[in-house]
């Protein structure tokens, strides 16, 4: 499997998983509030602030799985992408290289 296309599978699991935690928090709080728990206000700042939490929380989690997965990839010997468009700047230099002579012994 691509190693980008499992990434960013295990990214949509985490924004679906803060989906259903933000559709989860709003229904709590719209039932404290109709049970008079807390008022309107209330349950409109608490939700803001879980929200504003759970941004939070899944960027570092992004990132956190990005740099594990980057590790786990180094550790395979995966080569990085700079690494490969290096190489192939380099093979395109040599290719050069290599018309250049063939070209110097045919004439």
């Amino acid at each position: 499997m691509d190693s980008n296309n499992w990434l960013k599978q295990l990214l949509l699991i985490g924004v679906g998983t803060t989906s259903l935690v933000a559709d989860k928090i709003r229904e709590v709080s719209d039932e404290w509030v109709k049970e008079g728990k807390i008022n309107p206000d209330q349950a409109k700042g608490m939700v803001d602030d879980l929200m504003q939490q759970l941004k939070s929380d899944q960027g570092n989690f992004e990132a956190q799985m990005q740099r594990q997965i980057r590790n786990m990839m180094q550790d395979l010997g995966v080569p990085r992408q700079s690494e490969m468009d290096e190489l192939r700047g380099r093979i395109d230099r040599l290719e050069r290289q290599v018309r250049d002579l063939e070209n110097k012994l045919w004439r």
